[in-house]
């Protein structure tokens, strides 16, 4: 999890804050001695950390703060709203041309970085809005790069303009242009060339595509796991080309966050949006206040309540169909299928776990705790069933059960300990309103008085 050792280090510090009844100067410069630690093993630039520190002192150390009935909680406050700063304060989109004029993206980056797929994660964004994206192929150097934009592209239902390899890259940017204006696209994202390191040639070819079409964006893609190298990066693309954002990829992975908390105050180019997995879905807008609000341990409702808006797709009959059933004790197998395919397209037990106040740090210690494959075996048996068993579990005699369990892999106790696990949810569901306040209480989402 991304940013996990930095948190769990800034709720140390904090949890000594909330501690103490009341502040002294000494108590503010300790912590804060504690915090410029934890960011430089974060990976974050010197100097950045640095004026952060300072920052958060000038406005800690004062008399509103000192005499406060909560210093503490005072203290955490400023250091929440200055890492939010840090970040770029307001969410920041790709800026298109007004109208129906068309809008030129080219992307960016070092080989390696997940520039192609972020390209495609990017179209997808832009058809989900209502767009018209057409992708590009202009990296004619790497192996198989076409392939995997068009792949990626068939994926996202996104139309992939190719010439193959045996064209200047410039000349197959133009052809695109004029393919696009033919053919109603209202956006074009150029897919160029990576290369192990930066050198003039590449730099010479952006500038050449960007120069021969008209580039209204240039967006950079960095590997935020490479930390502060990313800025370095960043800083060096923008002094040669001008860049207008940064997409950080692979936030998923064990990166120690420097990335993130350094780019926009190394390079004054905001972060537009980050990679949170390998899907072609997961691909989050940027929040400098939620991911703040990560990074120090508070968690993040705002990003779970979208994820959730997002990939819960129950219509209202549906949501009040399935409240009656759960209200009768009725919840079938189907609905079980139903909700592990819900929580999946939510990024697991880890992507909902790591959004929730007081969890983040803890997030991976509690997703360890809860068996992975057990919960795939449950799903197995679930889908070794007929449609008519997983409506009516009543139908489960002991025939029926063993052909179950040979179809699932699994032992016949198995499967007869998740059906008693089941039935006994189906009771504690049934009860559950009553115990709540009962017939007379206020019936909230799924009938329950809350």
């Amino acid at each position: 999890m991304a940013f996990e050792s930095l948190t769990d280090k800034l709720q140390n510090v904090f949890k000594n804050l909330r501690s103490k009844g009341r502040l002294t100067e000494e108590d503010v410069k300790a912590a804060l001695k504690e915090v410029k630690m934890a960011l430089l093993e974060a990976d974050v630039s010197f100097k950045v950390v640095k004026q952060f520190v300072k920052s958060v002192e000038e406005r800690a150390i004062g008399q509103d703060v000192m005499n406060g009935l909560n210093p503490g909680q005072m203290v955490i406050k400023i250091v929440n709203e200055e890492m939010t700063a840090l970040m770029g304060s307001e969410t920041t989109e790709i800026t298109l041309q007004p109208g129906k004029s068309m809008t030129i993206v080219m992307m960016c980056g070092l080989q390696g970085a997940g520039k192609t797929t972020a390209t495609a994660k990017l179209a997808g964004k832009f058809k989900q809005k209502g767009k018209k994206p057409l992708l590009v192929a202009c990296d004619v150097y790497r192996p198989a790069a076409i392939e995997q934009l068009q792949i990626n592209g068939e994926k996202q239902q996104v139309e992939v303009f190719s010439m193959g390899t045996g064209h200047k890259p410039v000349d197959i940017a133009k052809a695109a242009v004029s393919h696009a204006e033919k053919n109603g696209n209202t956006i074009v994202i150029l897919d160029t060339a990576g290369r192990l390191h930066i050198d003039e040639g590449m730099m010479d070819e952006l500038i050449e595509i960007r120069d021969a079409v008209g580039v209204h964006q240039s967006i950079l893609v960095v590997d935020a796991m490479t930390g502060q190298d990313a800025v370095n990066v960043a800083k060096e693309f923008d002094d040669k080309i001008g860049i207008d954002g940064v997409i950080l990829s692979k936030m998923d992975g064990d990166t120690r966050g420097g990335a993130a908390l350094s780019v926009k105050a190394v390079t004054g180019k905001p972060i537009l949006y980050v990679g949170t997995g390998e899907k072609l879905s997961d691909l989050e807008q940027f929040y400098p206040d939620r991911m703040a609000g990560r990074i120090l341990g508070m968690g993040d409702v705002l990003s779970l309540i979208d994820k959730v808006s997002a990939n819960i797709d129950l219509d209202a009959e549906k949501e009040k169909e399935m409240a009656s059933r759960m209200k009768k004790g009725k919840f079938d197998f189907d609905d079980y299928l139903e909700s592990m395919k819900q929580m999946r397209n939510m990024g697991g037990l880890s992507g909902i776990l790591g959004l929730m106040p007081g969890v983040g740090a803890k997030a991976a210690e509690l997703e360890g705790m809860i068996d992975e494959k057990q919960l795939a075996r449950m799903e197995a048996i679930v889908l070794s069933m007929t449609p008519q068993e997983r409506r009516n579990p009543k139908l489960l005699n002991p025939g029926r059960k063993h052909r179950i369990a040979k179809g699932a892999g699994v032992d016949i106790s198995v499967v007869n300990r998740f059906i008693k696990q089941f039935e006994q949810s189906q009771k504690m569901m049934k009860q559950l309103p009553g115990m709540l306040g009962g017939k007379g209480g206020r019936k909230g989402r799924f009938g329950l008085p809350f």
